[in-house]
């Protein structure tokens, strides 16, 4: 199976402090992928890393699909439903990669907008402006819109945070379909117990990696304990991270041998020059 998504040595900071460091390892065409750690483990940040929306430090993210075949879902606190759009156009807005600002969308488009409703449960919504919906309804309309996108990776930012168990269900099946079609899913999640029901492959962090591979060997016991040690571990007044061009070599010959292992690197904790804000998640 061929990767999708390559990390080589990837380190990002936000405002000297270490988001992401020295990460290494590939997410494979078609996989479907947890990324789980404790609070401030970097997670949301390795997503907007992988879509160039923060800017990396060290190493570096390669990329092997065009980027209009990637589509993105973010936390629902960043996004302002305020803004007075009906639930049939807010879906739409899918087909804006493939259309751009100047594309026109037709009937058959608007009436394939109205399937992905109906597919996400929402059928008879269209007409509804998106403020005034409930948070799962919310996050419906959002997995309706990337049925639109047609994509061939798929990432997701806390994509059950608040959501009621009946819709949960109901995304986590459309999840499942996408990887029977063989589209490559990588979600942030929390929910351990779910983690290991429905996704094969987890990616733990702790700013670095401590595990990758097969969801049963990855989240055991030690490793979670592990994933919190490091996590707490961390010296926010070390002296900055200073990587030999030997160090950069040997860590990016790690991508090709991630799978269920921890890569500590002994530097973990220390500081990075000031990237761009991205938050830390």
């Amino acid at each position: 199976m061929s990767d999708v998504i390559s990390l080589e040595n990837l380190t990002v900071s936000y405002r000297r402090h270490p988001a992401l460091h020295h990460v290494n390892g590939a997410f494979a065409r078609g996989s479907l992928t947890a990324v789980v750690g404790p609070n401030g483990a970097g997670k949301s940040t390795l997503l907007k890393t992988m879509l160039g929306l923060v800017r990396c430090n060290g190493g570096r993210v390669v990329t092997h699909v065009d980027a209009h075949r990637i589509a993105y879902l973010p936390q629902q606190a960043e996004i302002d439903r305020s803004f007075p759009i009906k639930v049939l156009d807010c879906v739409l807005l899918g087909y804006w990669q493939a259309k751009g600002n100047w594309g026109g969308i037709d009937a058959k488009m608007a009436e394939r907008a109205r399937r992905a409703l109906a597919a996400v449960g929402l059928d008879g919504f269209a007409g509804r402006p998106v403020s005034s919906l409930s948070v799962g309804q919310f996050q419906r309309v959002l997995f309706a819109r990337i049925l639109l996108q047609d994509a061939e990776v798929i990432l997701l930012d806390e994509p059950f945070n608040a959501i009621d168990a009946r819709t949960t269900g109901d995304l986590l099946r459309i999840i499942s379909a996408w990887h029977a079609e063989r589209r490559t899913v990588i979600a942030v999640l929390h929910d351990h117990d779910q983690v290991r029901r429905a996704f094969p492959q987890t990616l733990l962090l702790a700013r670095n990696v401590v595990a990758w591979g097969d969801t049963a060997d990855v989240m055991c016991e030690d490793n979670l304990l592990r994933a919190r040690a490091m996590a707490e571990a961390v010296d926010e007044h070390a002296d900055i991270c200073e990587v030999s061009e030997s160090e950069v070599l040997a860590l990016s010959r790690l991508h090709d041998d991630h799978a269920g292992h921890a890569h500590a690197h002994p530097h973990q904790g220390h500081h990075h020059g000031a990237g761009e804000k991205g938050g830390l998640q």
